[in-house]
């Protein structure tokens, strides 16, 4: 399990209700479902840890380790 938390580069605010998507490294891993982003700026995902690329609102934000809780600033 791991938590990616968004915040607004700019306010430092949490962001919400904006779309989380990740796409992990490998054949036999594939894809997480789509999470949006709470009160918290949190989407919380249930996959295992792993090497995989996080997307906001489609666009590429992050590329490596996804474990425990990842902070993007966008």
């Amino acid at each position: 399990m791991f938590t990616i938390q968004v915040f607004e580069k700019s306010t430092g605010r949490p962001v919400y209700s904006k779309k989380v998507g990740v796409i992990f490294n490998g054949w036999t891993r594939g894809c997480a479902k789509d999470q949006y982003t709470d009160k918290d700026g949190e989407a919380h995902f249930s996959e295992d840890n792993g090497e995989g690329t996080i997307y906001i609102q489609g666009s590429k934000v992050f590329e490596g380790r996804i474990e425990g809780r990842k902070v993007i600033y966008i």
